[in-house]
């Protein structure tokens, strides 16, 4: 006879180690490991009680925690009168602060001095911190971590429990001394520091890309801040193409001193073709799929945002209107998405868009359209966008065929100046792409050595 293994279905737990009745915590999945001391947060915080009375006359700062431990943030400014809760509890810098429903999801975070005396309700707990024993902000940082984490996510038997202040008192956190807190947060910090630098580098490199593009078209960046509401405007009088107030103040706009302006209207042998997308006969659950204008970001695609359609439908579509590599796509319609183009890399071929979408096809020979995506997505071709939008006397707000053939934008004859310029800004492209990777990579490398330093 197979023998039984009588503790299968039967766990035991020492009395002296039950803190929270629930089986996740009986059964330790709230167990700590690391090569500091373990102590429990009720040797080192208490819970500070105390309500005042809100006056209707008075301005009040709230505050609030965010969840995943992305700390305490200010909420709003709010005259007394409006605050239903007319008994709050006063914040001061360094209370760990606790969310009674969302510390389940991360919801607690040190107080800063900025939010010192903000208010919050009672569904939040207060909590002063002995500093001789924790400095606030390793707190801050070690309760992010999924070694302090899986104590929160366990108390209670359901998703839905309530935090209770003698909970969070219950919880254990490793506890260095001071001094080795204070390095573990200085190594962090310098690993957050770079990744910040990494980020700010990325965003001058952004800016030094449309510097260099108008430079090398002989836009003037000057000319694009011009503000059509002053009552007073000088504009040369060589960039003057057709008289009337709106005409001029385009054309300052759309000048450049190197090379002419063209347009697909004016030159239509630049394009092979301009399509708008089809009307989708929609149907769930398909392997088949259509664009939409969510889909088409900053000369990217987002495919989480297709949606499925009749494939006997899709397979009657002409096979000119899918996708081909070096096609544009741009928006025509919109609120915050009207004029956002992509260039159609290779992975991106095959692809059919609805009718809120223009593709348009150059000849390239003619046309690089890399460059050309570059300028419109630029302040050169956006402000062209909303002055379409905001037409007084047809009040447009779609981009359409005939309106996207008007745009102008300045046009090197020669393919390899071209070439060279677009060639430029993707390598400028690639150095911004790489500081962001760099940036995350240091972010996620002070969180990881910070907790493999903490919990192990």
């Amino acid at each position: 006879m197979q023998e039984i293994n009588e503790f299968k279905y039967l766990k035991f737990a020492s009395l002296d180690k039950t803190v929270f009745w629930d089986f996740d915590t009986l059964y330790n999945k709230d167990v700590i490991h690391s090569t500091f001391p373990i102590v429990k947060l009720s040797e080192i915080i208490v819970q500070r009680k105390g309500f005042i009375t809100i006056d209707d006359n008075e301005i009040y700062r709230r505050c609030r925690v965010q969840i995943q431990g992305k700390g305490v943030v200010l909420r709003d400014e709010i005259i007394g009168k409006e605050i239903k809760t007319k008994k709050q509890q006063v914040c001061k810098t360094d209370d760990f602060l606790v969310a009674e429903i969302d510390a389940k999801v991360g919801g607690f975070g040190i107080v800063s001095q900025e939010l010192q005396n903000s208010i919050v309700s009672g569904h939040y707990f207060l909590f002063e911190i002995n500093k001789n024993l924790l400095l606030p902000e390793f707190l801050a940082k070690l309760v992010k971590h999924d070694g302090f984490l899986k104590q929160v996510k366990s108390t209670g038997s359901t998703n839905y429990s309530a935090i209770r202040p003698y909970h969070v008192l219950g919880y254990k956190i490793p506890l260095p001394t001071l001094k080795d807190q204070e390095t573990l947060i200085s190594n962090y910090n310098a690993k957050i520091k770079e990744a910040n630098l990494l980020k700010k580098r990325a965003s001058e490199l952004e800016e030094e890309i449309e510097d260099f593009l108008f430079e090398s078209l002989g836009i003037s960046k000057k000319s694009l801040n011009v503000s059509k509401n002053r009552s007073l405007q000088l504009i040369d009088f060589n960039v003057v193409r057709e008289w009337g107030l709106d005409k001029i103040l385009s054309s300052s706009v759309k000048a450049s001193t190197k090379f002419s302006l063209v347009s697909i209207e004016a030159n239509p042998l630049l394009a092979k073709a301009l399509f708008r997308g089809k009307s989708p006969r929609y149907k769930k659950g398909t392997n088949a799929f259509i664009l939409n204008q969510k889909c088409n970001r900053w000369n990217s695609l987002d495919l989480s945002f297709v949606k499925s359609v009749d494939e006997d439908w899709l397979k009657s579509i002409d096979i000119d209107n899918f996708t081909k590599e070096g096609d544009v796509l741009i928006n025509s319609t919109g609120e915050g998405t009207i004029g956002r183009a992509t260039y159609i890399k290779k992975e991106y071929e095959g692809l059919l868009y609805d009718s809120h979408l223009l593709l348009l096809r150059f000849d390239n020979k003619k046309v690089n359209a890399k460059l050309f995506v570059d300028i419109f997505n630029s302040q050169y071709g956006q402000d062209q966008v909303n002055d379409i939008k905001s037409a007084q006397a047809t009040k447009q707000t779609e981009l359409g065929i005939s309106n996207l053939s008007r745009i102008q934008f300045p046009l090197p004859d020669e393919l390899n100046i071209q070439n060279d310029i677009a060639s430029n800004i993707s390598n400028l492209k690639g150095k911004i792409e790489q500081s962001r990777m760099n940036s995350v990579n240091f972010k996620l490398e002070a969180e990881l050595e910070f907790e493999t330093a903490i919990f192990s």
